[in-house]
């Protein structure tokens, strides 16, 4: 299938890459991942932007502590800024009470999407990365098609399960001729502070056979730390520490 990209950026922006970050199922910590990479292409000193793909479970402004709305002029839409400057935009900045349900039939939801690329104004953008809702429905078709997307991420979790539905997303991107960059598998394994071993919560991990299997890298594995989850819960997740991302980072660049 051909990607037209129709959707044109808005006159007043400048998008260097855009990386779509995936998921075949919910509850992987796609969206974790999304504000990992951006937290880190910022700490290089890169501009980043991460639009919120995911319409209907937006999650990127609480992560980032943005409670603030987008504002708009008469050029057009203008993104929120995270305390680092990292622009963002989500459905949520457009909502009067964020605890309102978005209720949108797919093309109302992936039309959204598209508007987030058409009317935001991003201004100079060196990487953006798209929060994509889990699965290969209406949001996915609409950006591979419309977006000029550089390459996507494919996040993970250890079930077994889960290698069945990573490989509808890595063959969507495949159908759709998008570089499929790697795999994150996120809760890979939980590091024991008095023993010092690694132990794998939710059984053995698969992301290696799934990789040999398509021929993609593995470009990290990310451990189960509570303290990640009261850093995203407190919007503070530019203050958490680096991870292990420096391939992911590398093949993005």
């Amino acid at each position: 299938m051909q990607n037209d990209f129709a959707a044109e950026l808005h006159e007043k922006s400048k998008v260097g890459k855009v990386i779509g970050v995936v998921s075949g199922k919910g509850g992987v910590g796609k969206s974790l991942v999304t504000s990992l990479l951006a937290v880190a292409m910022r700490r290089k000193g890169y501009n980043v932007a991460v639009l919120d793909g995911d319409i209907t479970g937006p999650s990127i402004p609480k992560t980032f502590g943005i409670e603030g709305r987008a504002t708009q002029s008469e050029a057009g839409l203008h993104p929120a800024r995270s305390k680092t400057g990292i622009a963002v935009m989500s459905i949520n900045l457009l909502l009067e009470d964020i605890s309102d349900p978005v209720v949108w039939r797919g093309p109302l939801v992936g039309g959204a999407v598209k508007q987030f690329w058409t009317d935001v104004i991003w201004e100079d953008i060196d990487y953006m990365f798209i929060d994509m809702p889990p699965g290969t429905g209406d949001v996915p078709l609409t950006v591979f098609q419309s977006l000029p997307v550089d390459g996507i991420v494919v996040v993970t979790s250890p079930q077994e399960l889960v290698s069945m539905i990573v490989a509808k997303a890595v063959k969507m991107a495949e159908f759709m001729k998008i570089p499929v960059l790697g795999l994150i598998e996120n809760m890979s394994y939980f590091n024991c502070a008095d023993c010092g071993s690694n132990h794998q919560i939710f059984g053995e991990s698969h992301i290696d056979q799934i990789a040999i299997k398509y021929g993609i890298p593995v470009l990290a594995k990310l451990p189960i730390e509570s303290k990640i989850a009261k850093f995203v819960d407190e919007g503070k997740i530019e203050d958490l520490e680096s991870y292990d991302l420096e391939n992911a980072l590398n093949m993005i660049e």
